[in-house]
C-alpha cells in the first residue's frame, strides 16, 4: 500500500495524527450528509413543503433500518485495526473478506425489508395522508440503494483501519457532485419530485460502492480484496458481530427513540414536519463533524490495544474529547447566530423557517453533550467493550426520551417541550458513559502495571 496513505496510530505525536486522520473523516461525513441535504433543499425549493416534509420525515426510519448494519461495519473496522496493531496478516485478510460478505448480504436484506414495509412503517409513525404517498415512494426507491450504501461503508471502514481516510473522501467528493447534479436535473428539468431525489441518491451510492471496491482490489497489503476468496470466516464473523452488533443496536435504539419523536412531530402537522426536517439538517452537520472524532478515537484505541500499548489509550481519549468539545462548541455558536438564514436555505415559507430556528435555539447550546457522549462511546468500543455502551445508551438516551415523550410531554404538549428531550438525554448518557470509561480505564491501567511487573 502507498505509504502516504498509511498512518501508524500507536506512536506520537498523537494530536497531530488525530487531526490527520479526523479531518478527511469530517469532510467525508459532510459530503455523505450532503446526499440527504441536497434532497431536502431541492425538494423544499422546487417541489413545495409537502415534498419537503415527505423526504425530511424519512430520516429516522432510514437510520433505524440501516444503523444495525452500519454498526457491523464499525465492528469490522475495529477488528481490522486491532490486527493491524498486532501485525497479524492472516486475521486481517479474514476480517476484510468476511466484512465485505456481510455488507452484500445485509444490503440485499435491507432492500427487501425497506421496499416491502415502507408504507406500513410510515403509517405506524403517524405520517399524515398528504405526505404518505410521497414518503413511501421516496423510501422504496431509496432502499434499492442499500447494497451500494453498505458496500461503501464496510469498504471505507477497512481503509480507515489502515489509517487511510483520504481516499474515501475523494470517492464521496466525486459521487456527491453526481448526486447534486442529478437532483437538479431530475427535479427541476424532469419534474420527478421525490422520485428524482431518491434516484439521484442511489445512483451516487452505487458509484461510491464501485469506487471503494476498485480501491480495495488494488491494495498491496493484507487488506487487499480478492473476489475469489470472498467467504465468511467463522471466527472473524463472530468477532465483527461481537463488536459491531451492539454498536448497531445502540444506533438503532437512538433511531427508535427518534422514530417515536418523529411520530410525535408528525401529529403537529405538515408545517411542523417541514420545519423540524430543515432544522435537524443543521445540527446534523455538527454531529457529523464530531462523530468523525469519535471514530478516530475508536480506531486509534483499537490499534493501540492490538499493539498492547495500553499506556496510549488515555492520551487518545483526552485529545479526542478535547477536540470534539471545541469543534462542537465553535460550530454550535456559529449555527446559533445564523440559524434563521441557514434554515431559510431549505424553505422560503416563514412558518417553516420559524419552527426550524426555534428548534435550533434550544438544542444548540447543549449540543456539546451529544459530541462528548459519542466520543466516549467510541473510545470504549475501541477498547473492545461494545455491549456496555449499548446498554448505557438504552437506559440513558432511549429510556429517558421515551419517558419524556409519554410522561413529561403530556403536561405541556408543545414542540419546545418535545425539544428538551434531546439535551436531557445527551447529558444523562454522557455522564453514564464517562463513569463506565473510567472503570474500564482503571482495569486497563492495572493490566499495564501487571505486564510491566512481569517484564521486570
Amino acid at each position: 500500500m502507498n505509504k502516504r496513505y498509511e498512518l501508524d496510530m500507536t506512536t506520537g505525536p498523537f494530536l497531530k495524527k488525530i487531526f490527520i486522520f479526523a479531518i478527511p473523516m469530517v469532510l467525508t461525513g459532510l459530503l455523505q450528509l450532503l446526499y440527504n441535504t441536497a434532497d431536502v433543499v431541492v425538494v423544499g425549493k422546487f417541489a413545495g413543503k409537502t415534498a419537503l416534509a415527505a423526504v425530511g420525515s424519512t430520516g429516522s426510519l432510514i437510520n433505524l433500518i440501516l444503523n444495525v448494519f452500519i454498526g457491523l461495519s464499525m465492528g469490522s473496522g475495529v477488528m481490522v485495526a486491532r490486527y493491524i496493531g498486532a501485525q497479524d496478516e492472516e486475521k486481517i485478510h479474514k476480517c476484510t473478506h468476511t466484512a465485505m460478505c456481510i455488507s452484500l448480504c445485509a444490503g440485499f436484506f435491507v432492500t427487501f425489508v425497506g421496499f416491502v414495509f415502507s408504507r406500513d412503517l410510515l403509517i405506524l409513525m403517524n405520517a399524515p395522508e398528504d405526505v404518505l404517498d410521497k414518503a413511501t415512494l421516496y423510501l422504496k426507491i431509496y432502499f434499492l440503494g442499500a447494497p451500494g450504501s453498505l458496500l461503501y461503508n464496510f469498504g471505507a471502514s477497512v481503509l480507515r483501519a489502515t489509517g487511510d481516510t483520504k481516499r474515501p473522501l475523494v470517492i464521496l467528493g466525486l459521487t456527491g457532485l453526481v448526486n447534486v447534479a442529478l437532483n437538479l436535473l431530475l427535479v427541476i428539468v424532469f419534474h420527478l419530485d421525490v422520485a428524482g431525489v431518491s434516484i439521484a441518491t442511489i445512483t451516487a451510492q452505487y458509484l461510491s460502492a464501485i469506487c471503494i471496491v476498485w480501491r480495495l482490489l488494488r491494495l498491496e497489503n493484507a487488506c487487499r480484496l480478492q473476489i475469489s476468496k470472498l467467504r465468511f470466516h467463522k471466527r472473524a464473523f463472530l468477532e465483527i458481530v461481537r463488536i459491531g452488533l451492539p454498536a448497531g443496536i445502540q444506533s438503532a435504539l437512538f433511531s427508535i427513540s427518534n422514530v417515536i419523536i418523529q411520530s410525535t412531530v408528525n401529529s403537529f402537522g405538515t408545517v411542523a414536519m417541514a420545519g423540524i426536517a430543515a432544522g435537524s439538517n443543521v445540527d446534523g452537520y455538527i454531529f457529523t463533524c464530531t462523530n468523525a472524532v469519535a471514530q478516530t478515537a475508536m480506531n486509534f484505541t483499537s490499534q493501540n490495544i492490538g499493539a498492547q500499548k495500553y499506556e496510549n489509550v488515555s492520551k487518545v481519549y483526552r485529545y479526542c474529547l478535547s477536540t470534539a468539545f471545541v469543534a462542537s462548541a465553535v460550530l454550535s455558536i456559529i449555527a446559533f447566530f445564523l440559524r434563521q438564514p441557514i434554515v431559510g436555505l431549505f424553505s422560503d415559507e416563514a412558518e417553516v423557517i420559524a419552527i426550524g430556528a426555534d428548534r435550533l435555539t434550544l438544542i444548540l447550546p447543549f449540543y456539546f453533550f451529544c459530541s462528548l457522549m459519542d466520543v466516549t462511546a467510541g473510545q470504549v468500543r475501541g477498547m473492545g467493550k461494545s455491549v456496555e455502551p449499548m446498554v448505557i445508551s438504552l437506559l440513558g438516551a432511549c429510556g429517558s426520551r421515551l419517558l419524556w415523550v409519554f410522561l413529561i410531554l403530556p403536561l405541556n404538549r408543545t414542540l419546545t417541550m418535545l425539544y428538551w428531550s434531546y439535551p436531557v438525554s445527551w447529558a444523562l448518557t454522557f455522564v453514564a458513559q464517562t463513569c463506565y470509561y473510567l472503570y474500564a480505564q482503571h482495569r486497563l491501567n492495572k493490566k499495564t502495571k501487571s505486564r510491566l511487573t512481569t517484564s521486570l
